[in-house]
């Protein structure tokens, strides 16, 4: 994702990256294309191409752009509970990391193992999302055959949190964690698996396919067929009419397509990578550790 402050206005207006124009520039090139073929058709064989007035595509173009300002809606719910989601991982391994250093009588090295089980199931969160191997991510933070269990693992988040769990479970057995306060910790475990599930739920159920098609089909029928409604009123400046009115359908429509997908590397999906060295860094810190990785160059406009 691309996290940046607020540029000038003229910058807004010529800024490419992340505005999606890349996307849909084959597309608005073809819809001004023909625009310009109808119009020199309408100037040379008026009679040729059917006599439409534009009243019809202002109903319709009000009808698509409640359409497409609803899918697009359904799609930033989705972006911004992903993005909730991941706030509550940050915050229940920050209270996870802070009471097994002050809440628990366990060693130093117990300790670490803990915190660094936190930060390989952020790690393992993020890859599985993305369909991407966790592995090299986890190498440093898990003993080797703790490592090599986790990667044959088909849900590796759900297995870290688990052997998490059982090390929490060992302090109360030996005396290091009081029973009320095992408790409370299993409640921050039990917070991580709501997340995990969310997160999961996101992933794997996009939008329906038939409303996305029947808009896709929408939008484009109408770009084609808005010259014609146009040329007779407009004249020359049909391909610009044509142009602006089609990237903002076009523009929608792409939007909408990468926020309902809000895991993906997209320049408008979530910062993840942001995220995790996040999350990771203030884990590291709660245990005196030193940050091992640079940081993100968007990281320091997220979360703060």
């Amino acid at each position: 994702m691309i996290v940046r402050p607020r540029l000038h206005w003229f910058r807004m207006l010529l800024v490419w990256r992340g505005s999606v124009l890349g996307r849909i520039l084959p597309q608005l090139l073809t819809m001004t294309g023909v625009a310009l073929v109808v119009v020199v058709v309408h100037k040379q064989h008026p009679t040729l191409l059917p006599d439409l007035t534009p009243i019809p595509f202002t109903l319709l173009g009000i009808a698509l752009a409640i359409f497409l300002g609803f899918r697009n809606s359904v799609s930033y719910d989705r972006f911004w509970e992903a993005r909730r989601l991941w706030g509550a991982v940050l915050n229940d391994t920050r209270s996870l990391a802070r009471q097994v250093v002050t809440l628990t009588d366990a060693d130093a090295d117990s300790q670490r193992t803990f915190v660094h089980g936190l930060i390989a199931f952020a790690h393992a969160l993020k890859a599985q999302l993305r369909g991407a191997d966790a592995t090299p991510a986890l190498r440093g933070l898990l003993p080797d055959d703790v490592r090599a269990d986790v990667a044959r693992a088909r849900f590796k988040p759900a297995l870290l949190l688990r052997r998490s769990g059982d090390q929490l479970l060992a302090l109360r057995r030996r005396g290091q964690l009081e029973p009320v306060l095992h408790a409370a910790m299993d409640r921050h475990l039990g917070s991580l698996t709501d997340s995990l599930g969310g997160c999961e739920r996101i992933a794997s159920t996009p939008i329906p396919f038939a409303y996305s098609v029947l808009l896709h089909r929408t939008a484009y029928l109408y770009s084609f067929m808005l010259p014609l409604g146009l040329v007779a009123t407009v004249g020359a400046a049909t391909p610009v009419v044509v142009a602006l009115a089609s990237y903002t359908f076009f523009a929608l429509e792409a939007l909408a397509e990468e926020l309902q997908d809000p895991f993906g590397i997209e320049p408008n999906d979530l910062p993840l990578d942001s995220i995790t060295w996040m999350i990771e860094a203030t884990l590291r810190e709660t245990i005196g550790e030193p940050v091992l990785s640079d940081e993100p160059v968007a990281v320091q406009h997220v979360l703060r």
